[in-house]
């Protein structure tokens, strides 16, 4: 990469993605007529392929039908798009018919228990991804990987090997489609998944908005009781815990600060780390993330929208998540900052083992410190990014997010530290 260069400068698709793209855009244009994709026909699709019918409690009709219905309306899809959304949503109908046929042929899936999952919260670009690949190094621990996410059944060690290759070929073939998202955010079979992705089957799940420029079905979503897609998030677990089982679960999504109330009805016993970083960067940074990612699927994404949605949605965010950590004891939630991160891993997970109570074996130590130092290795590209290119200030970023500036300590950056802080975020 052009070091002088952003890395949403460097978007631009390959000549074989242009060409397919313009030639779904020639099809709209000579009216030959679309096919429009709608939630009962989906469906119906899924039972077909699946040889099932069955899929569990819980109804997600209306969540599919409008999610379906703002892509098609408002997202301005390429044909990747198309194909791509179409795709997710039939192997998520398959992965739910699939998964309640497991429950049936092995009742024991419905009685595991989740004791006292980890949650680690936080603006997002905030070490959140981190942290989580070093805790998840712990033998002990449990987190959910991209491919058994992917591929939930069978829930048992059969067809794993298949599986995985599967899920590989799907990061190799994304990493294609978008050479520069390596840089933002790494992609993996074997990486630790992000557990929102554990609500996508109800299809009440904010990855959705991440993907796609959704504006009807967000303003929904928002007003939705998630408590049932946290219920489904715990069915989930229950099915990939059956298959592999560890002494505690660690889970990781910073829109988890959005619906404290319902994650805290089914998880009543949960801990926390939240991650603190200066709300300047994390929203430049989300904001790059998000515009790349939806560049894959659609030939209009505004820049400008993205970042403000992103001050708008996780200043809300923070302040309703502010109230309601309040309410926890203080042995339930660990603070850690970025910089400490950056500067220091093994010291910051250090701290979450000491605040928790919990004890860090020599194994676990060894495979931490082998993940920071590949790391470390690898960090010959980096995610790179300016605030003024998305229409937005320091000064209105700090202004949106002054209740949480204040609490963790976030002043007005100098130039001096804004230079500084730009040189630090590898």
């Amino acid at each position: 990469m052009n070091n002088s260069a952003t890395t949403l400068q460097q978007i631009r698709p390959l000549l074989p993605v242009r060409l397919f793209n313009g030639f779904g855009a020639l099809l709209e244009k000579t009216r030959i007529p679309s096919t429009r994709m709608y939630a009962a026909d989906l469906i119906e699709t899924a039972k077909r392929r699946c040889g099932l019918d069955d899929f569990g409690e819980g109804d997600f009709f209306e969540a599919l039908s409008r999610l379906l219905q703002s892509c098609q309306d408002e997202a301005q899809l390429n044909l990747i798009g198309k194909i791509a959304l179409r795709t997710d949503v039939l192997e998520t109908l398959c992965a739910r018919l699939q998964m309640q046929r497991d429950r049936q042929l092995y009742p024991e899936i419905s009685r595991q228990e989740i004791r006292e999952p980890l949650f680690i919260v936080g603006l997002p670009r905030s070490g959140t991804s981190v942290l989580h690949r070093l805790l998840a190094a712990d033998p002990e621990h449990r987190c959910p990987m991209m491919w058994e996410v992917r591929s939930p059944s069978p829930p048992t060690r059969a067809d794993e090997k298949r599986r995985i290759q599967r899920a590989t070929q799907s990061c190799k073939f994304f990493n294609w489609l978008v050479p520069t998202f390596q840089y933002v955010h790494t992609v993996g079979a074997e990486i630790p998944q992000e557990c929102v992705s554990l609500m996508t089957p109800t299809f009440l799940s904010d990855q959705f908005d991440a993907m796609y420029y959704v504006p009807s079905y967000r303003a929904w979503f928002f007003r939705q009781d998630l408590r049932s897609a946290y219920q489904y998030h715990r069915r989930f677990l229950q099915h990939l815990q059956f298959r592999r089982a560890a002494r505690r679960w660690i889970l990781k999504a910073p829109t988890h600060m959005f619906a404290m109330p319902s994650l805290l009805l089914v998880y009543p016993d949960a801990l926390f780390v939240q991650t603190h970083r200066t709300p300047v960067d994390a929203m430049a940074s989300v904001s790059s993330l998000v515009t790349i990612l939806r560049s894959a699927f659609s030939d209009g994404v505004d820049r400008f929208v993205v970042c403000r949605e992103a001050i708008d949605y996780w200043a809300e965010t923070m302040s309703k998540f502010l109230r309601e950590r309040d309410r926890l004891a203080d042995n339930r939630i660990c603070d850690i900052k970025y910089e400490e991160i950056c500067r220091d891993p093994m010291g910051a997970v250090r701290r979450i083992y000491d605040h928790f109570g919990w004890s860090m074996s020599w194994e676990a130590e060894q495979r931490m410190r082998a993940l920071v130092a590949r790391q470390t290795k690898r960090q010959s590209a980096n995610h790179r990014y300016d605030l003024s290119q998305f229409g937005s200030s320091a000064e209105e970023v700090l202004r949106a997010f002054a209740p949480y500036c204040q609490r963790f300590g976030f002043a007005k950056l100098t130039p001096v530290q804004q230079e500084q802080t730009t040189r630090s975020i590898a």
